[in-house]
């Protein structure tokens, strides 16, 4: 195994912090488990390949993943880990090739993708804010980050990602509040709207509202109507957007949003998301394009 040097490193920007399947050895089909639920037809323990693994590393039924009962599969993005982890790491030598090394190469791969989505968020924390202050936080973050991944597999097992985990946290709640000021007064908001951090807005319908602004961290949306809403400002920091209608929003300003939350949530072609993040393949085949003014919440 090799550490990450800097003449190795791709640039801190989220082009290094995407997926790229075709260097990866696979590790998000065999690292983690899974159970049979709404988003996997069996199951899978951890440490093993997926059934439908070819032999090449590719998914042999990934043209119909959804239909085949994997939505799981869809969802995930490991946010560059896989291949960081395999091809610098692991200096291109895939568990197959060397079965001693699948369990501490998967042990890895599970913190790695947790630095990487951490720097993607700081990313754009960096680009949200223009408190100094701030940015001082947001360098050091990043550059701390980037020193547990230098330093190699030993380095990065050893490190308290919950501690990093909870840093970051805090330093995008500030940087949230600092954003959502400006958009706050054009929010359309009404008595028992109960919008706040952690709420629970299961199947509640916010069509055509004008949510800007508010702090929708870690809230539950599963199967919320959102059809025709303004998310400008939005905080939308590890929320739950499972089924969540999001056909026609405007989310291009929304606040943390990630490729694995559009992954999860139904939207279509009249969407406007932000121009870091890709419109999945699933809205326009899954779901209805239809006027925030229709009936109940589509099946």
């Amino acid at each position: 195994m090799t550490s990450i040097d800097a003449s190795s490193t791709p640039s801190d920007d989220r082009s290094a912090l995407r997926a790229n399947c075709a260097d990866c050895f696979a590790l998000c089909c065999t690292a983690f488990g899974f159970q049979r639920s709404t988003d996997f037809p069996i199951d899978k323990p951890a440490g093993t390949p997926c059934l439908n693994l070819a032999d090449d590393f590719s998914c042999t039924i990934h043209e119909s993943l959804r239909p085949r009962g994997f939505r799981g599969c869809t969802v995930f993005d490991c946010f560059g880990a896989g291949q960081l982890v395999s091809q610098e790491l692991f200096s291109g030598t895939s568990w197959r090739d060397r079965p001693d090394t699948s369990p501490e190469m998967f042990a890895t791969f599970s913190v790695v993708r947790q630095l990487q989505e951490m720097r993607w968020y700081l990313v754009e924390a960096a680009e949200r804010t223009a408190a100094t202050d701030l940015m001082a936080h947001i360098s050091r973050l990043r550059t701390g980050i980037q020193r547990i991944l230098d330093g190699g597999t030993s380095e990065i097992l050893a490190c308290d990602v919950e501690s990093l985990r909870a840093d970051v946290r805090h330093l995008l709640i500030d940087v949230s509040e600092e954003a959502r000021g400006g958009y706050l007064a054009g929010a359309d908001t009404e008595p028992g709207d109960d919008l706040h951090p952690s709420a629970d807005l299961a199947g509640r319908d916010l069509r055509a509202r004008r949510l800007c602004g508010a702090d929708l961290r870690g809230a539950i949306l599963i199967g919320a109507d959102l059809r025709g809403a303004d998310l400008a400002g939005v905080d939308l920091l590890g929320a739950d957007l499972r089924d969540t209608r999001l056909d026609g929003a405007d989310l291009s300003a929304a606040l943390f949003l990630t490729q694995m939350q559009l992954n999860a949530a139904r939207g279509d072609e009249a969407a406007l998301l932000p121009t870091t993040l890709d419109r999945p393949g699933h809205w326009t085949t899954a779901s209805r394009a239809s006027s925030p003014t229709d009936g109940e919440l589509s099946p």
